[in-house]
């Protein structure tokens, strides 16, 4: 194994480089400063109010201030700005007479964590002065400020995200994405050796022989798993550490499977370059198979049943679970339990399949 280039290459290298360059796409974590327009129609000291709380607002950045809606609009299509606010006719008048004020914000759908960024910064800005109105509404009423205050909102919420703290995109993706990465690598550099040893009749061993290399392929996948879970999770601020003994239990579950499923498909294959070409395009579909980036139960009942054939899918519900979340061991031990069983099935077929054909070549 440390003699083939292309495997070492596979097996260790791809598993660093991807920790180190994978995660720094979403270091930033939340979308802020996205370029926003607002269309003012109204010539009032509230709409300029409310345009200044529009652009202190972090989440947008007000880059067109207009009273034509299509020049907006146009915008938008340009890609120039990504959503836009209107301010309606006559916003004080009506405001002064209590009646409903609507101020439609317009994002751009295609993007949706960039479309709710503009919709919760311009809801935030407005909702402030909105505030500040009802405030000094309840003050002209003849209530002190502090009561006003208390008046305008007496029961004050504060959310604060239990397992993902930042909120952030990075922190969700990652950590999950983190076990496909660790399974593709794994299961391409197995896969590849297994073809190999197919195409120079060196698949044909006995037990002993093929324990050794199951075992050899498993420990870069351990390692592999150590430096994840154990430094890339810690050095990116990724939520960790929740059951240490549970992810230590998962790579011992997990690696075997992917080691066991790559070699049954390089043996299938029996080619050395063909397994990379099969496993490079089903990284996307694992990703929506693994329940993080679709609902699973949105998935057609033939896939949420198929899904499961890949040791991600219980990898990633246990990692998050244990990484993540800080879930006691019991609360994954169905997933252990199938990765496992996967390990069992695919180590003793490999034994099998290497000898049957000893046998019968004797």
């Amino acid at each position: 194994m440390l003699r083939d280039k292309g495997a070492l290459l596979l097996l260790v290298g791809a598993p660093i480089l991807y920790g180190f360059f994978y995660p720094w796409f979403y270091s930033t974590q939340v979308v802020q400063q996205v370029p926003v327009a607002l269309v003012v129609h109204d010539n009032s000291g509230l709409a300029r109010q409310m345009l200044r709380f529009a652009q202190a607002s972090p989440r947008i950045d007000l880059k067109l201030v207009t009273s034509d809606e299509g020049e907006a609009r146009e915008a938008v299509l340009r890609g120039e700005v990504m959503g836009y606010a209107l301010l309606p006719r006559d916003l004080k008048r009506d405001v002064l007479r209590r009646t409903d004020v609507v101020v439609p914000v317009y994002a751009n759908g295609a993007y949706p964590l960039v479309s709710k960024q503009v919709q919760y910064g311009f809801a935030e800005a407005f909702g402030t002065v909105s505030a500040g109105v009802e405030i000094k509404r309840l003050q002209a009423g003849g209530q002190s400020a502090p009561q006003a205050a208390v008046g305008r909102s007496p029961v004050n919420l504060q959310t604060v995200a239990l397992f993902n703290p930042t909120e952030g995109y990075g922190s969700f993706v990652v950590a999950a994405v983190a076990v496909l990465i660790l399974q593709q690598t794994l299961l391409m550099g197995s896969a590849l050796l297994a073809g190999t040893w197919r195409e120079q009749a060196l698949a044909h061993v006995g037990a002993r022989q093929w324990l050794a290399r199951l075992l050899a392929l498993c420990v870069p996948g351990w390692l592999a798993g150590l430096f994840y879970f154990g430094w890339i999770f810690v050095w990116q601020d990724f939520p960790h550490g929740g059951n240490p003994w549970g992810a230590l239990a998962l790579l011992a579950c997990f690696v075997p499977a992917v080691v066991g499923c790559g070699c049954l498909l390089g043996w299938w294959l029996a080619n050395r370059e063909r397994a990379l070409q099969v496993v490079l395009f089903t990284s996307i579909p694992l990703a929506f198979l693994g329940g993080f980036t679709w609902p699973a139960e949105a998935l057609p009942e033939p896939l949420q049943w198929l899904r499961w054939l890949s040791p991600s899918t219980a990898g990633i519900e246990a990692s998050l679970r244990f990484n993540q979340l800080g879930a006691p061991l019991l609360s994954g031990v169905a997933q252990l339990a199938w990765l496992s069983s996967m390990a069992l099935l695919s180590w003793l077929t490999v034994l099998w399949l290497g000898a049957r054909r000893r046998k019968a070549a004797v």
